[in-house]
């Protein structure tokens, strides 16, 4: 099983959280980084797609769309991760961490989830 690697959307790319889940080993990238911060939510879920990575955002309902999308058209993603702005840093890093956990890259394909699902354990 795969370790999920993580695509960081334009909204969730603070350069504190992805030096936190990079120092802990995390394989993570930005739409900063790949120089694609003006491409619409679709082209980024294919590009996440066809990097194989995880698309992580706070863009609930675009993404909840997309995902629908999929789905009906039968389409594969290699998963969206939700999470809250309200979440500080350290939160949203436990949080994925403990998603990480429980979760390979296999298990995340044409999966849709909300970090909240995954309790901050300290």
């Amino acid at each position: 099983m795969s370790s999920i690697r993580l695509f960081i959307d334009e909204d969730s790319m603070d350069q504190r959280f992805i030096k936190a889940l990079r120092a802990r080993g995390v394989d993570v990238i930005t739409v900063a980084e790949v120089e694609t911060i003006s491409s619409s939510d679709k082209e980024q879920l294919i590009l996440a797609t066809e990097l194989q990575r995880v698309f992580y955002t706070f863009n609930v309902g675009d993404f909840c769309q997309l995902h629908s999308i999929y789905i009906e058209e039968k389409r594969i993603h290699a998963g969206i991760i939700i999470s809250s702005q309200d979440y500080s840093i350290g939160e949203q890093m436990r949080r994925v961490l403990n998603l990480m956990a429980n979760k390979s890259a296999e298990n995340m394909v044409n999966q849709l989830i909300f970090l909240s699902a995954y309790a901050d354990e300290i």
